[in-house]
């Protein structure tokens, strides 16, 4: 009697198990069924990965500009870092805190005290600057480039308003810069005119 009971009991919590899944998967509850599971059984979303970057460059090459635009700000107001600044710039896949260096001459030589800690380098460009600050930034370029912390990192140059009529090239940009660079790093040229509104 007691094995029958037993199994009595096994037969009826099936039956009570096999009404409740038709319950559930019914037309009318199974979508609030699984709405209810991915509200409540979704763990959250694996944090981003975090990379930490030194943005440098003259002053008005574009570097404020560029940060505001990849940040998605307003372009207007926008005045030219005096000592530093920090955005963090998010992607889909990784967050890239940029510290922005003010290019000014006084502050250039401080530049060094900001590189600890860095894991890649954006050197922004003007297209359109004149010969002696284009020779002036081919020579911040390479004192970066031979700093024992960021001689081992990733380069990008920036070759910025290249919108403007006097843009030289990004070609021309290159080859001032191939005895540098030793023709290792990427050059992209880009622009932030309200048509573009993307890195060209």
């Amino acid at each position: 009697m007691r094995l029958h009971g037993t199994a009595e009991l096994q037969n009826q919590f099936a039956a009570e198990e096999t009404a409740l899944l038709r319950v559930l998967w019914s037309p009318f509850l199974l979508p609030r069924y699984q709405c209810f599971r991915a509200l409540c059984c979704k763990g959250p979303p694996p944090p981003r990965p975090e990379y930490d970057l030194v943005c440098i460059g003259l002053t008005g090459s574009g570097k404020t500009s560029l940060l505001s635009q990849l940040c998605s700000e307003s372009p207007e107001n926008i005045v030219s870092t005096t000592g530093f600044s920090i955005k963090a710039v998010p992607f889909q896949n990784a967050i890239l805190n940029v510290k922005e260096l003010g290019g000014a001459d006084n502050i250039r030589k401080y530049w060094s005290r900001y590189y600890q800690g860095s894991q890649g380098v954006i050197f922004v460009l003007d297209s359109a600057s004149s010969e002696d600050d284009l020779e002036t930034a081919r020579n911040e370029l390479h004192s970066a480039l031979q700093h024992p912390q960021l001689c081992t990192l990733p380069f990008l140059i920036l070759a910025n308003h290249q919108d403007k009529p006097a843009a030289r090239s990004v070609q021309e940009l290159a080859r001032s810069v191939s005895t540098i660079t030793k023709n290792c790093l990427r050059e992209l040229p880009i622009s932030y005119r309200k048509e573009d509104q993307k890195i060209l």
